[in-house]
């Protein structure tokens, strides 16, 4: 039954901009609702019906509004508004988290109005139209312009609006899932209806396993093995056995080799070759962890979130940052977080529905959505995100990337941690709900044209707030070591976190003793639910009372659910009775491995024919405004990435702040003057040609970030996300494998050490009987020690006069270059690092600028050495002269491929001319010359070519957001 409730809207008030009304008004234009009407956007409350008004007026005016900006308006239980103006109301959907109205039930109780049992505040958001529109129009464009149907419903508000009711409580017994006498094909049925994402071979091993057993699974049983086993928590692809074949462009075998762990084989491998005595966790905790100074480390990890970002991606980007955070938390004793960084890969602009595939978002909304998540949960957690890029390619018009990371400070001696038997199973933080269910099944299989209903209960909702304070409690608990071990609630929920601490001993858990959102949640669900902003402790038992003392204080849940064991099993009960009972061993040990067969036919590409002439302006300001090269400023602004105060070189640099970095520099403690630069490099273009060349280029980038920063070379650390269609296919497979291999020599040449990485491998979208896959993704991030900061370097033009020098060989090999799709050039050979070169040129260019040789530096990514220069024009009023005469190069290549190449490992500097003899004792032999030099006008000036002014530049690049 529903409750009577007073509705709160607070609209701007009149004459102040109302800029989500404006927004509003084009989104409902955009789906072909064209009006003049002005739409007026207000956030509107539900408070219980059992209030009186004056008490309502006291939470209006005291609690939800701004009484600056915004104009309250009051009405009253089973009131219509009865102003003439159609309004639509935005809610979510039943059993989707609303953290918004929970913040504001709790901060009730501060003005001494608390509510009583299963009463709620709900959150809305509301809609006025001034002109009247028809009803069914109105309602049926909105509920897509203005709504997202996956976790939001929208209604008009001709009738009462009613909170809805807390469920009833729904008793939950014990249920067996008949197995052992199944088929295969009822094996595979039953998979798939209960959302497991598992194989007939998977199926089957279970099957096995339960018939030793002599009874029957459970369905707890089942849901612990799915998650267990699932792609998303497993890996089971990079960690398995690949046979890997390639041919050449005429299908002969070339080559072929087995690997029996993959990931193993190659990207640990590298890692256990270096052995570096400064990585001090690899691979095994929830982040790695390298040394900062002797006391101190700093924890790195990235995640994806691509499938729920997907369907919701305002959520599934928040809920990625706020995962990504808790991993950080989790790692060790616990670290603090001190930075984010993000990568959003989406299709191109302007995709119209015709375009895109039944079922998907416009990628604009993605893409507005995703940075609207990413700058809530980061902004209100007091995060700075520092890095990252946003990268537009058809590939991704059904299935958007999401890349979330974080990196905290840890001291030496809350690296190590450890489980044991008798401690107390203890969840602190966020309640749990249904939010979330069979989110790490969901990610391990491919989205289709019905994912957004019936996959909508994969979708967390992130709460910022209540994570922060987790995090504030987890740091003091930390220091006052009430704790043994701490992991959060990833994918898999409880189940993840609780099966993974426990692997190595045994744990009892008590589900009922769990804090629910709401009644009605049965045993498993209570198990697996990914609700967001949870951590689970191993607690000693003589700490639990200070340790809920704690949280207590904070206002933040701490529940024993259960003990740590000592016999091996995890036994799950639900109100006394044992629901599931299962070996460790089987759990984490029993998942089939069988090989895969990996392929890969070579394209036969060839040198590509730059042209001898071209309209070399007129590139230039179609590479600048190119979705690979065009400003992202429009993303960073949105973003606090000064937070803290420890951010030294920041993404966007100069007098103006409008000249791209490369790498960033952040100070984890403004005290001190250590610092960490971070980069990222990817370059899928490439990897669509060359997989091997892709991850290559991919490190190479990452690498030149750290070295342009002025992070050391030799203490870089790499981390690795792979992003692939299905690799059950055998030439998804074979990219796969061949970037495995890049990265493995790639990262071996440089003596960097990979320390942690994730993979997701079903990015697939199925219409129909076709199937579309993401081109093959992956996203190299590095972070690398200062040990002073203020020698870090950043990119604009400091001092006209002052010398250009180009550091390194330019080649004509320009497939997947900007240049080379701008104009028309087809498929050719794209460029790779020289793994013996390369290595030499990033460390004698980090001790010229230890040296403090070097003014300014950026590297040459995509748009080549025109683009680059540009770019060190945009931060400054300063310009450039260059003479293409002078590059470095072994061969001879037009122009435009001088001007628009992409060859890797080069860099531009910034040198006064006193400098330069010094500069050359260490470049030495290696291929460098001075081009050009930094001139007073804001100008680009090539010789060779009309001048261009930099205010065109700068136009070209900073096209529109969408």
């Amino acid at each position: 039954m529903k409750q009577d409730a007073w509705r709160v809207e607070l609209e701007p008030r009149s004459g102040q901009p109302d800029p989500v009304g404006e927004n509003a008004r084009k989104a409902l234009a955009n789906r072909g609702l064209e009006s003049e009407s002005e739409i007026r956007f207000a956030r509107g409350y539900l408070l219980p019906g059992r209030l009186d008004r004056e008490q309502v007026i006291t939470i209006a005016q005291r609690l939800l509004a701004d009484p600056v900006a915004e104009e309250i308006l009051i009405f009253e239980p089973n009131q219509i508004p009865e102003d003439g103006k159609q309004r639509l109301v935005v809610r979510r959907m039943p059993g989707v988290a609303d953290p918004e109205g929970a913040s504001a039930s709790q901060a009730l109780a501060l003005l001494e109005i608390p509510l009583t049992n299963g009463e709620t505040v709900e959150s809305l958001r509301c809609f006025r139209s001034l002109e009247p529109q028809d009803s069914n129009d109105f309602l049926k464009v909105a509920s897509r312009a203005l709504a997202n149907p996956t976790i939001e419903q929208v209604s008009l508000a001709d009738s009462p609006i009613r909170l809805r009711a807390t469920p009833d409580y729904l008793p939950s017994t014990r249920k067996e899932i008949p197995m052992r006498r199944l088929k295969d094909d009822e094996l595979s049925a039953l998979s798939s209806s209960m959302g497991l994402a598992l194989s007939r071979e998977e199926m089957r091993a279970i099957q096995d396993f339960f018939i030793q057993e002599e009874r029957e699974p459970t369905d707890i049983e089942l849901e612990t093995l799915a998650q267990t086993w699932s792609e998303h928590c497993k890996h089971k692809t990079l960690t398995g056995p690949v046979r890997l074949r390639v041919s050449g462009a005429d299908g002969a075998l070339e080559r072929e080799k087995v690997y029996d762990n993959l990931l193993k084989e190659t990207v640990f491998e590298v890692t256990r070759r270096l052995s570096p005595e400064w990585c001090w966790s690899v691979f095994s905790d929830n982040a790695g962890v390298v040394a900062l100074t002797e006391d101190v480390g700093i924890a790195v990890k990235v995640e994806t979130h691509n499938h729920p970002s997907a369907l919701d991606p305002y959520g599934g980007a928040g809920t990625g940052i706020g995962g990504v955070i808790r991993d950080i938390l989790g790692t060790g004793l616990g670290a603090r977080p001190f930075a984010a960084t993000d990568v959003f890969c989406v299709g191109l602009a302007g995709n119209d529905s015709a375009e895109r595939p039944a079922g998907t978002l416009h990628p604009d909304r993605i893409l507005e959505g995703v940075v609207a998540g990413v700058r809530d949960y980061g902004n209100r957690m007091g995060i700075p995100t520092v890095s990252g890029t946003v990268i537009r390619h058809p590939g991704y018009i059904a299935n958007p990337l999401v890349f979330a990371g974080c990196i905290g400070e840890i001291p030496r001696d809350k690296v190590e941690k450890e489980t044991r038997p008798g401690d107390f199973i203890v969840a602190v933080g966020g309640r749990t709900g249904r939010d979330g269910i069979h989110g790490a099944t969901f990610s391990s299989e491919a989205l289709h044209e019905e994912s957004e209903t019936v996959d909508a209960a994969a979708v967390q909702i992130g709460d910022p707030i209540t994570e922060k304070t987790v995090l504030d409690i987890l740091i003091e608990a930390r220091d006052k070591g009430l704790f043994r071990s701490v992991t959060d609630c990833g994918a898999g929920g409880f189940s993840s976190a609780v099966g993974e601490m426990g692997e190595e001993c045994g744990a009892e858990v008590n589900l009922s003793a769990a804090p629910l959102k709401y009644p009605g949640l049965s045993y498993w669900e209570v198990w697996i639910s990914e609700a967001q902003e949870r951590m689970v402790f191993a607690v000693p038992p003589e700490s639990l009372e200070e340790l809920q003392s704690l949280c207590q204080l904070h206002g933040v849940e701490a529940t024993s659910l259960g003990t740590f064991t000592d016999t091996g099993r995890l036994v799950l009960k639900w109100e006394g009775e044992e629901v599931g009972n299962l070996p460790m061993e089987f759990l984490h040990g029993g998942v089939p491995q069988p090989e895969r067969l990996a392929t890969w036919r070579c394209l036969g590409l060839e040198t590509t024919a730059w042209p001898e002439s071209i309209d070399e302006k007129g590139t230039l300001l179609k590479v600048l405004s190119h979705p690979s090269v065009v400003s992202k400023e429009w993303v960073v602004r949105q973003y606090d990435h000064e937070v803290q105060g420890g951010t030294v070189l920041k993404p966007y640099q100069g007098e103006r702040g409008t000249g791209p970095g490369d790498g960033t520099v952040v100070k984890p403690d403004i005290s001190r003057k250590e610092g960490v630069a971070i980069g990222c490099g990817i370059a899928i273009r490439v990897a669509e040609l060359d997989p091997w060349s892709g991850a290559a280029n991919a490190v190479d980038e990452a690498m030149r970030n750290i070295v342009v920063a002025g992070g050391d070379p030799h203490r870089t650390a790499l981390l690795d996300n792979f992003c692939w269609g299905d690799c059950r296919k055998p030439d998804r497979l074979g990219s796969l494998t061949l970037a495995a291999e890049g990265c493995h020599d790639a990262a071996l040449a440089f003596g960097a050490p990979f320390i942690s990485g994730k993979d997701s491998l079903n990015n697939e979208y199925r219409v129909g009987g076709d199937e579309v896959s993401i081109p093959p993704t992956l996203l190299c991030t590095a972070v690398a020690p200062l040990q002073d900061t203020s020698l870090a370097v950043g990119t604009q033009l400091r001092t006209p006069g002052n010398l250009l020098v180009l550091l390194g060989v330019t080649n004509s090999n320009g497939g997947g270059s900007v240049a080379s799709e701008i104009l028309g050039l087809g498929d050719s050979i794209p460029p790779s690092p020289d793994l013996e070169m390369a290595p030499t040129i990033m460390e004698a260019l980090h001790r010229a600028i230890q040296n403090k040789l070097i003014a300014s530096a950026h590297d040459l990514s995509e748009g080549g050495l025109a683009a680059a220069a540009s770019e060190m024009t945009l931060g400054s009023n300063y310009g450039l002269k260059l003479d293409l005469e002078r590059i470095p190069t072994n061969e001879s290549i037009p122009r435009s491929g001088l001007l628009f190449s992409e060859t890797p490992t080069r860099f531009l500097l910034e040198v006064e001319p006193q400098h330069l003899s010094r500069l050359g004792d260490i470049f030495k032999t290696l291929p460098w010359e001075t081009i050009g030099e930094v001139l007073g006008s804001p100008i680009l000036d090539i010789v060779g070519q009309e001048a261009i002014e930099v205010d065109q530049l700068r136009e070209a690049n900073h096209g529109a957001a969408p």
